[in-house]
């Protein structure tokens, strides 16, 4: 891990204790973000396997090798992607998010070149995109390196766990991530790892 970004982390006794100097997260921007919504709709609620099968039999109903452009989602009867294993609202979630891509609502492309706060903005306008997959988006798929999601239940466990407080706290939870600017998205992928490994 780039030494700033230890330091910084480790000026919290607490969170200092799993952190790991030899492991290196990549925060990357993801080259088809429309892709990465989708996916991120899909995967809402589910675990991993399950939604990675879902996803396949999704891009298995268009020919192209490459991800369906959101024209071609709208294309497709509701029912066959019903086929594919998701929900009836993720069907229409996912056609939301494609008709907003299609009529410019959301600019999928200029996204990546707003603030943290205008990108969540933009994309829970959109039915079915909520704050928790906006946040998981911005770290996952848009590289954004400081930003704590109090929504997720994995984090606000791992932090109730480590600071011996009540997970339900959203105020103290919030307060603790504070000490972790301006690397907050580094802090949560090792208390994910912290609550996986416990």
């Amino acid at each position: 891990m780039n030494k700033k970004i230890f330091e910084v982390l480790s000026k919290d006794p607490i969170l200092k204790k799993i952190l790991k100097k030899e492991v290196e997260f990549e925060f990357k921007v993801t080259k088809d973000l429309y892709a990465a919504i989708v996916g991120n709709i899909i995967g809402q609620q589910l675990s991993s396997r399950p939604a990675e099968i879902i996803e396949e039999r999704f891009r298995k109903l268009f020919p192209a090798k490459t991800f369906p452009k959101p024209g071609d989602v709208l294309k497709i009867s509701d029912e066959k992607l019903r086929n594919c294993g998701m929900s009836w609202s993720k069907v229409k979630y996912i056609k939301n998010l494609s008709q907003a891509v299609v009529d410019g609502t959301l600019d999928i492309k200029d996204l990546k070149n707003l603030s943290d706060e205008k990108i969540i903005e933009n994309l829970i306008k959109i039915k079915g995109i909520g704050r928790w997959t906006a946040e998981m988006i911005l770290i996952f798929h848009l590289g954004r390196e400081d930003v704590f999601s109090v929504g997720d239940l994995g984090l606000r466990t791992a932090v109730a766990k480590l600071y011996n407080i009540d997970r339900n706290d959203l105020k103290k939870v919030e307060q603790i991530a504070q000490n972790w600017k301006p690397f907050r998205s580094y802090a949560s992928r090792f208390l994910w790892e912290y609550k996986d490994q416990k």
